[in-house]
């Protein structure tokens, strides 16, 4: 934690202006368009064929494309017509209608039918595998209504929300205690560079890193991307020079390793995000790594690690050494970091008392800033989370309804608060595993629930205490409120139609996952496996995931969690290591981690040296470049296919 002199300095890292403004015209009604049905597809097909969407990169051509087309206009965006696109651009990318994909493979998915689950998944998550919809592939079919319906309805409530407790948390944390919020300045810094006249831009050192970055990005998307999705529509395989997602090596070294899922990812990419993340984070993930090459043949010895076997690839080792150690494990170390948390945020108030203001800031905001009544706030959070638990009792009636009032009005608000503490002080997010899937297994266990309803239920468990950051970076934008709630209302219908049309159309195109899809192909598998089994756990009988839950691991995992956090505090070292190592340890597939870590080395040990300070200025724009690059190739490319794909299968 910072002691009060530090807190001061990340707080007048960036002063919120004195003047506000909506930001909120046609522009941006021509921004939410043009994001919905042009970016959104994009980033949906990239999700699909090589696991990343196009992310930031959506946001820095919207803002880019605009601020050319004012230009030519003889105008100049203003700052917060920037901000507004920006916050448009990563509300429309999250395309919701994507989730309805997933469900229509889960339902299908040889795991479901391999765990014996696929009858007791309900209609209102996805038809059946026998339904005509499934064979058509199309979501305009009466099969589909209830899940559609819900899902719109779950979204409504979900946008309302967003003005919440979220906000409560805000005025709360920001404008009575007074928290510095260290991470909101960097990304509201990031998009007010944006808004430099054009004389300002000639000489920048910012347009230079992104086009440097832009070109690396395109460059290499030519080859990664492009190169296969064109040739995949010209010849029975595509070419594809660097295998998606990565090179697998793990059966060539299991007699060495036995156990340890090996192989490399070679994303570009990583080596710009290796730049930018902390670097003892990285260096956390790597000892991670290490600690669990090290590990894994010494679990497989001593018959731990014992439903792997030779001849297993990274999808299947990875999966059974989950469901062997891993799995309980991984809870032990996120109880471990919960704990961590909590604490902080208790010693935490010892060094903020001082500059806490009084509870009249709490009603009094800042002049123009565009708030409205904090008792707004709250009555939204009555509402929505009422709302939430009515759906809850409706879709699963068979559920102790009183779990579902404990968690939106004494579990969400403790974690929230705690979370937006941590994320005032330190810019860390805090979460307790398995909260959630706990609950649902006292609730079979001690109230005679059985069924899998329970895990597609909309519950109101969240964690509002992440939203804090966002409204800070509205407030140093000088960003009115009032502009982001009619942005909100402008971009909801769009990105609801645009998702489900294109949602439908890709699908239309090829089954999903498949071989049009190789990302999906290669990873949903996997992580059907470890969704279905921990729903195995509220079915009657001895389900998987009792099998794999194991109480020792779970508490050895606690332990060597908070010892490792003692340790680094006693010697000083970053506590940053103990959330890489974390990482490392998750048994997620780890090949992309080496270029990550090659990318922390370069930037630290080269790139510093030679730059400077600046340094950690010209990364985030080059890595934002970089991506702005692979967007735009990926576009390219995704357009190409879905023309060529369309006029062959005639889709419609």
């Amino acid at each position: 934690m910072y002691d009060d002199k530090e807190l001061k300095e990340y707080r007048d890292l960036l002063k919120p202006p004195d003047h506000f403004e909506e930001g909120f015209d046609w522009k941006t009604i021509v921004g939410a368009i043009f994001i919905g049905f042009l970016m959104m597809p994009g980033s949906m097909y990239l999700q699909l064929v090589i696991g990343q969407g196009i992310g930031p990169a959506a946001r820095w051509v919207t803002i880019i494309l605009f601020a050319e087309v004012a230009k030519r206009a003889h105008s100049d965006l203003k700052q917060q017509e920037i901000f507004l696109l920006y916050y448009m651009a990563g509300a429309a990318l999250a395309s919701p209608f994507s989730g309805l994909l997933w469900n229509q493979y889960l339902v299908q998915s040889d795991a479901a039918r391999m765990l014996g689950l696929t009858e007791f998944i309900p209609s209102w998550v996805a038809p059946g595998p026998d339904s005509q919809s499934m064979i058509e592939r199309s979501f305009f079919h009466r099969d589909w209504m209830i899940p559609i319906l819900l899902l719109v309805g779950a979204q409504i409530i979900q946008r309302i929300d967003h003005f919440g407790l979220g906000y409560a948390l805000y005025r709360i944390t920001s404008d009575v205690e007074k928290l510095p919020f260290p991470m909101a300045p960097v990304a509201a810094l990031g998009t007010m560079a944006l808004a430099e006249s054009a004389e300002e831009k000639k000489k920048s050192w910012k347009w230079r890193a992104f086009s440097i970055g832009g070109v690396i990005g395109l460059l290499f998307g030519t080859v990664y991307v492009l190169l296969p999705i064109a040739s995949g529509l010209f010849f029975n395989e595509p070419i594809r020079l660097i295998p998606i997602p990565w090179i697998e090596l793990t059966e060539h070294t299991e007699d060495i390793l036995p156990a340890v899922a090996t192989g490399i990812q070679l994303d570009l990419g990583l080596v710009f995000i290796g730049m930018v993340l902390p670097f003892w984070a990285v260096i956390g993930g790597l000892v991670g790594l290490i600690i669990t090459i090290i590990l894994n043949p010494i679990l497989y010895s001593q018959g731990i690690l014992n439903r792997w076997h030779p001849g297993m690839a990274t999808v299947d080792t990875v999966f059974a050494n989950n469901f062997d150690f891993y799995m309980s494990f991984g809870i032990g170390l996120g109880l471990a970091i919960g704990v961590i948390g909590i604490w902080s945020v208790g010693r935490s108030y010892r060094n903020t008392r001082e500059h806490m203001g009084t509870l009249k800031d709490l009603f009094q905001p800042p002049p123009g800033r565009g708030d409205f009544n904090f008792w707004i706030s709250i009555a939204i959070y009555f509402f929505s989370t009422l709302a939430y638990v009515g759906l809850c009792v409706w879709l699963v009636p068979n559920f102790p309804w009183i779990f579902f009032l404990g968690y939106g009005f004494i579990y969400t608000p403790i974690i929230s608060y705690i979370t937006a503490r941590m994320e005032g002080i330190a810019g860390q997010f805090v979460s307790l595993p398995l909260v959630r899937e706990a609950s649902f297994i006292a609730g079979a266990r001690f109230f005679g629930y059985q069924g899998l309803e329970i895990w597609y239920a909309p519950i109101p468990i969240h964690n509002y205490g992440e939203a804090t950051v966002q409204f800070r970076q509205i407030e140093l934008t000088g960003t009115s409120i009032r502009g982001i709630i009619k942005a909100e209302i402008v971009v909801f219908p769009i990105v609801m139609v645009a998702s489900l049309l294109f949602s439908q159309f890709i699908w239309r195109l090829a089954p999903i996952p498949s071989s049009h899809y190789p990302y999906a192909q290669e990873l949903w598998h996997l992580q059907a496996l470890n969704t279905l089994l921990m729903q195995t756990s509220t079915l009657e009988g001895n389900s998987m995931f009792y099998q794999a839950l194991n109480a020792t691991t779970v508490f050895s995992g606690l332990g060597f969690g908070l010892v490792m956090y003692f340790i680094l505090s006693l010697f000083g070292l970053p506590v940053l290591l103990i959330y890489g190592v974390v990482r490392g340890l998750g048994q997620s597939t780890p090949h992309g981690l080496i270029l990550e870590v090659l990318g922390a080395f370069l930037g630290r040990y080269f790139f510093l040296k030679r730059y400077g300070p600046m340094w950690r200025q010209y990364a985030p724009v080059l890595l934002a470049g970089f991506s702005c690059g692979m967007g735009l190739t990926g576009m390219f490319a995704m357009g190409l296919a879905l023309i060529m794909k369309s006029l062959g299968h005639m889709a419609y």
